[in-house]
């Protein structure tokens, strides 16, 4: 019984040290590949979502990002703030209610020379409905979100 009991207890303190853990900067894959493995860059040069090919990959904060080109690759290594989405590659809608989701790479918007992703379509049209006041939210939170 002594050893079931600490068994349970070693359990809840290791699911409570999980739950007590920052928000990781950067949404990966459970292999490490941000934003699912689509290209940043594309969205600025190719106004759409471009899966990105695994030999042009490039590490930064944490995470694979992964590009369509070696050329794509170059322009993020040279500026990665300016290509990198907002909020790490999470929801931003989620974000800007305070707390993190995941992203369907088609559901995008550039805003500002900053590249949003949402859960899905639907999430995209009620983040869409207050871009600014869901940017200034999301701004006020991110921070916290890190933290915690």
């Amino acid at each position: 019984m002594k050893i079931l009991i600490r068994l349970l207890l070693t359990f809840f303190v290791f699911v409570a040290a999980l739950s007590a853990r920052a928000e990781k900067p950067v949404n990966t894959t459970l292999l490490g590949v941000a934003i699912k493995g689509y290209d940043p860059v594309a969205y600025f040069t190719d106004g759409k979502a471009v899966k990105g090919d695994s030999d042009y990959s490039f590490e930064w904060n944490g995470a694979e990002w992964r590009f369509a080109s070696a050329a794509h690759r170059d322009l993020f290594k040279a500026n990665p703030v300016k290509y990198a989405p907002q909020y790490g590659g999470y929801c931003a809608w989620a974000v800007s209610r305070g707390y993190t989701a995941g992203i369907d790479p088609e559901a995008w918007k550039i805003v500002n020379d900053r590249l949003y992703l949402n859960y899905s379509m639907k999430v995209q049209k009620q983040w869409a409905e207050d871009i600014p006041g869901n940017i200034s939210k999301a701004e006020e939170n991110w921070p916290k979100i890190l933290k915690n």
